[in-house]
């Protein structure tokens, strides 16, 4: 039997296109790291972390799947790992945030828990040393607040203060995430493996159900196409409902994917020995600091007849949104302007960035003195090693590490999450709208009802999935939260008008209800401005002295501009 499917497997590597790419010329069948798990689905809390591989999991997994449902939930994951009721809840959340589908009932699947510990495990790619350090100097100016007190730092603390490093490009972090399934596939796949008989290794089978599971780590693409699991594997492309595949030996189909991961990683070797030999390919970044001009995009919002946003590269699930090197500009992304669904802004410094499009994830990254409005992220933002942003999220939950100095104005569901090394942060609740913001938030799946803006949870200081902050002999302590920020010094932030009134119904007012405190604030300084505009009205004053006081006005609000960082959101206004 065992040989039958190898010579199954064989030849539908031939014809399918599972090994290199033959003479026929046919795209080879590749297998993609899902980037969800690894970029959203890390949590630091050590108990979490299984070192052992299977030796500790096992055991977990078998007392879990004992439970009288197939589904785990907050106290059956405490009882089993020992670790708080929030920790629990916390890890059963970010997971349902990084599953390829929404999960439809309450509790997590036991298989899906089981490969989301184990890859607890993985550790982040060590950024580089960036080989262009005039425009990092230009995107991180050496007048950081912070930049005076480096001398005074730690070592550790050193690293982590580090921000002028460059991210590692896309192609090397799959790599790196290649490089770690190929050596930790045997055990997921022991993981999700049946003995078949006795309980030896080699009895270990594999039903295509349990082999589905793996799709929470691994996607299979042949060009631009994605392949279910089922399809791609040889032993079970036949199979249906009625006529479901026998099981399959676990080591015919580690063998199986070994040889497809063996395959993209010599592919993605040649495309970046490619991409280093030649000119750079414009689908790797979406908009660089060359291209960006005030206000770079200001389509009219498109979503479709169906509520789906109208996004570019459709057939391509991997392509993401990029929106790297703005400086000293405004940029804006409406839902035609957004390829795949995710988004990362990078190393963006001295601007304005508006995301008014519904998306399920979204990174900031590396940006400095800036303002970024994200409008509707159905699963998670992740915000690291900024300066002094203000950040503006609607988003079903975020996760806040390595920053500083930094204001989050927030609408979301779950409580924020703060990590690492954090350093005078505020929080505020949501505080601002656009016309279609409520059609966003209805497709992402946000609830503008909901909103846990000051309802944070602060984890450890250490990343032991980073090993630049995570030195041996380290001990760990909790990071430093974030304040609320006073109402006194909260505002409305006025997006400007870019939309037609197309859509079938127009956003006026923002969607998250304000705490009545900040409310209150509003009213008191309205009063206050009716107030002084009525007085300046009243004054008995000669038409030079008037003009003497508008100039005097003028001079203190452009004074203001400039010293509350305001000035860049008249960038998006230069062109008009």
């Amino acid at each position: 039997m065992i040989e039958e499917d190898l010579e199954a497997s064989t030849s539908f590597s031939s014809t399918f296109g599972g090994g290199n790419e033959g003479g026929g010329g046919f795209a080879p069948l590749l297998l993609r790291p899902r980037r969800e798990p690894f970029e959203h689905g890390l949590l630091p809390i050590p108990k979490l972390i299984f070192a052992d591989g299977t030796l500790t999991l096992g055991p977990i997994q078998q007392r879990l799947l004992q439970l009288p449902t197939d589904r785990v939930d907050a106290a059956a994951l405490a009882d089993a790992l020992q670790i708080p009721i929030d920790h629990a809840l916390l890890a059963l959340d970010t997971l349902a945030a990084v599953l390829p589908s929404d999960a439809n009932s309450a509790g997590a699947d036991v298989h899906d828990l089981i490969l989301f510990l184990y890859m607890q495990s993985y550790k982040k790619l060590v950024p580089r040393a960036h080989k262009d350090s005039a425009a990092v100097a230009d995107v991180w100016p050496s007048t950081s607040a912070f930049d005076g007190y480096l001398s005074a730092l730690s070592p550790l603390q050193l690293v982590r203060s580090n921000t002028r490093r460059s991210m590692p490009s896309q192609a090397d972090e799959e790599a790196h995430q290649l490089s770690y399934l190929q050596k930790h596939m045997a055990n997921l796949i022991a993981l999700l493996a049946e003995s078949a008989e006795g309980h030896d290794d080699e009895s270990l089978v594999l039903t295509m159900e349990r082999f589905e599971h793996l799709g929470f780590l691994i996607q299979f693409e042949k060009g631009c196409d994605v392949v279910p699991l089922r399809q791609a594997a040889p032993f079970f492309s036949n199979s249906d409902s009625e006529m479901p595949a026998a099981p399959v030996s676990a080591a015919q189909v580690h063998d199986w994917i070994s040889q497809i991961i063996t395959t993209s990683l010599e592919h993605n070797a040649e495309k970046i020995m490619a991409k280093e030999n030649g000119p750079s390919n414009a689908s790797d970044v979406d908009v660089t600091m060359v291209d960006a001009t005030p206000c770079h995009s200001r389509n009219q919002t498109s979503i479709s007849k169906n509520g789906s946003p109208m996004q570019g590269s459709p057939g391509n699930f991997r392509t993401q949104t990029f929106v790297e090197g703005i400086s000293k500009a405004s940029l804006v992304k409406q839902p035609c302007d957004i390829k795949g669904h995710s988004v990362k802004i990078l190393n963006c410094h001295d601007s304005v960035i508006y995301l008014l499009a519904p998306v399920k994830y979204a990174i900031v990254n590396g940006c400095s003195d800036a303002t970024i409005v994200l409008g509707a992220i159905g699963k998670d933002v992740r915000v690291e090693h900024c300066e002094r942003v203000q950040l503006i999220a609607a988003a079903k939950r975020i996760c806040i590490a390595n920053c500083r100095e930094c204001i989050f104005y927030l609408g979301v569901n779950q409580r924020p999450l703060f990590l690492g090394d954090n350093h005078k942060l505020q929080v505020a609740p949501f505080n601002t709208y656009y016309p279609q913001i409520e059609e966003h938030l209805a497709y992402a799946g946000v609830d503008a009802t909901i909103n846990k803006w000051d309802e944070p949870v602060v984890l450890g200081l250490v990343d032991p999935h980073d090993s630049l902050s995570h030195p041996a002999g380290v001990s760990d302590v909790q990071a430093e939260s974030a304040a609320y920020l006073d109402p006194e010094q909260f505002s409305n932030f006025w997006i400007p008008s870019w939309f037609g009134d197309s859509s079938s119904h127009l956003t006026r007012y923002n969607p998250f209800p304000l705490p009545e405190i900040y409310v209150a604030s509003q009213r008191n300084k309205l009063l206050l401005l009716a107030e002084i505009q009525k007085a300046i009205r009243d004054l008995q004053i000669d038409d030079d002295k008037r003009r003497e006081l508008a100039c005097a006005l003028h001079v203190h609000f452009k004074d203001w501009l400039y010293a509350s960082g305001n000035i860049r959101q008249l960038y998006c206004l230069q062109g008009d």
